[in-house]
């Protein structure tokens, strides 16, 4: 019996001592002049998207209408305190002016690599996962590679593939006039071929040959879903030395050694048969030789309202160079960052298509006068750019459907927070902040009528009302997306060209609304969409 006791003493002592360690930073709010959500014992404030239970969306909605009219609130994401900034000024105060208060984001994925001793972790060395100076160096090194003038002369690989891609269709089409396509599925294997074009340097075709190796891999490397992906992000979160010093890495081995054998090999050939493509292979071989400098445009040049600018981090020289591991490592950016997110943005633009047809019709309209203009050619990098109806639609898209819902920093060192107006406290070191996104989109106070899609938010006339940091698709600051004119280049392109030849329909499969997938992901559905096509003037 007092073995039992003795035993019943040591359970209850360690489980006391296990909650007192994981409710130790409950309080944490209480002395902060914000109100704040409830924390629950492990599970933080986002209980209910790490069990899937809600949207990411949805979420964020929650969070940023919970407490209506404050500036800052407080929430725990598991056991980490975040302060949500719902204030647009503070927002650029601490994403722009005191950006090296926040310049790394949350590390999701154990600490960044800096030695070569684990040549397959690459998810570590891709430039938003680093942090610091390294990340300031990689930044500048990339920058270069994303301007609009690099754009332009990769405009015309994308293009090709756009063609090929209508060429498929027209084909099944030929008898009928129309068919059904799961669209998301469609845009996926675009945005595969460009991908394999335009950063690995490749000729893919995902239309004619559905089960590519090439298409495989990419996809498999994607699955951050996966319950194994999970499992290692939550041991590299909990045990970053550890998983460090294993080489753990949330790319699956398999498609590290696939990718590595294959960019290095294109490297090879490259270099003996002096091969120039203008490919992002070019570009990171010239970053690796310390040629590829930043270039300022030579004249205005048109861009699309969601394109963000380089800050001066991006547009320093930077003397060390590239490692051939850290440049296969940032060939991967266009998988995980760009080919998820371009065709889920384009499938949500269809679903607005085919919701307000006049909308649809008068986006043709600018299609057709573009495609006259051009003398039947093909579509010009000048010309896409030149088409404002269009960029109004993706704007449109973006703000309504982001796919990103929060955007997230870490205060790298205690920093105290003053709105001038009477609101002051410290930020400590090792906090974070949410910039909620979705909330900040979807509010009424800068967008009214948020639910409705209005492209007319994005004319001459009125964008130039949008409040700066009420609208943030590719984030805000120095940390901003480095992609997003190669992802509008190519949101743009593809439905150029698609409508061009087809018309969007609701079919008998399509769901509307659309239901979209729960749990702490970007904005998507799982299951795809299901439309119909319909050939133009057929």
């Amino acid at each position: 019996m007092e073995v039992n006791l003795l035993l019943l003493a040591t359970v209850i002592t360690v489980f006391v001592y296990l909650y007192r360690l994981i409710t130790k930073n409950n309080d944490y709010f209480h002395d902060k002049p914000i109100p704040s959500l409830k924390a629950r014992p492990l599970l933080g404030s986002t209980g209910p998207l790490l069990l899937k239970q809600v949207t990411f969306a949805d979420f964020v909605s929650y969070v940023y209408n919970k407490f209506p009219g404050v500036k800052v609130l407080g929430m725990f994401d598991t056991l980490t305190p975040f302060f949500v900034i719902r204030d647009p000024e503070l927002i650029k105060q601490i994403a722009v002016k005191d950006f090296d208060h926040f310049m790394d984001h949350r590390p999701f994925f154990g600490e960044s690599a800096e030695s070569e001793e684990h040549p397959y972790a690459l998810f570590k060395r891709v430039i938003f996962a680093l942090n610091g100076q390294r990340w300031r160096n990689m930044r500048a090194t990339l920058s270069p590679a994303f301007t609009g003038r690099k754009m332009r002369l990769m405009f015309t690989l994308m293009v090709d593939c756009s063609e090929r891609m209508l060429k498929h269709y027209e084909s099944l089409m030929s008898s009928t006039g129309r068919m059904e396509v799961e669209i998301k599925d469609m845009l996926s294997r675009y945005g595969i071929n460009v991908i394999a074009s335009c950063a690995f340097g490749i000729d893919v075709d995902c239309f004619k040959d559905v089960d590519h190796e090439f298409m495989y891999h990419g996809r498999r490397m994607l699955q951050m879903g996966n319950p194994v992906v999970i499992a290692k992000m939550l041991f590299m979160r909990m045990f970053p030395n550890l998983a460090k010093k294993s080489g753990m890495d949330v790319i699956p081995r398999e498609q590290a050694v696939y990718f590595t054998k294959l960019i290095k090999e294109t490297i090879r050939t490259r270099e003996s048969q002096g091969i120039v493509r203008n490919d992002m292979i070019d570009l990171l071989l010239e970053a690796r030789k310390g040629t590829l400098k930043y270039e300022e445009e030579r004249e205005e040049v048109q861009e699309g309202f969601a394109t963000v600018q380089e800050s001066d981090v991006g547009k320093a020289q930077v003397t060390k160079a590239i490692s051939e591991i850290d440049m296969i490592a940032q060939c991967l950016i266009f998988f995980i960052a760009g080919f998820e997110s371009v065709s889920t943005t384009s499938m949500f633009m269809i679903y607005e298509l085919i919701l307000n047809p006049e909308i649809q019709q008068k986006l043709y309209e600018e299609v057709e006068q573009t495609y006259k203009q051009l003398g039947d050619k093909l579509l010009t990098y000048d010309a896409l750019q030149s088409m404002k109806y269009m960029d109004m639609v993706v704007s449109e898209t973006m703000r309504k459907w982001p796919l990103s819902p929060i955007g997230d920093r870490i205060c790298v060192r205690d920093y105290t927070l003053d709105d001038g107006q009477g609101l002051r406290f410290t930020i400590d070191k090792g906090t974070c902040v949410w910039f909620p996104i979705h909330g900040l989109h979807h509010d009424p106070q800068y967008y009214p009528n948020p639910d409705r899609f209005d492209p007319e938010r994005f004319n001459d006339q009125n964008k130039g009302n949008i409040k700066m940091g009420t609208y943030l698709p590719f984030g805000i600051g120095p940390r901003n997306c480095i992609g997003s004119r190669f992802a509008l280049m190519e949101l743009k392109a593809v439905m150029y060209h698609m409508l061009r030849k087809f018309s969007f329909h609701r079919s008998t499969n399509t769901r509307i609304p659309l239901k979209l997938r729960k749990g702490m992901n970007n904005v998507g559905t799982d299951e795809g969409m299901h439309v119909e096509l319909r050939l133009r003037n057929s």
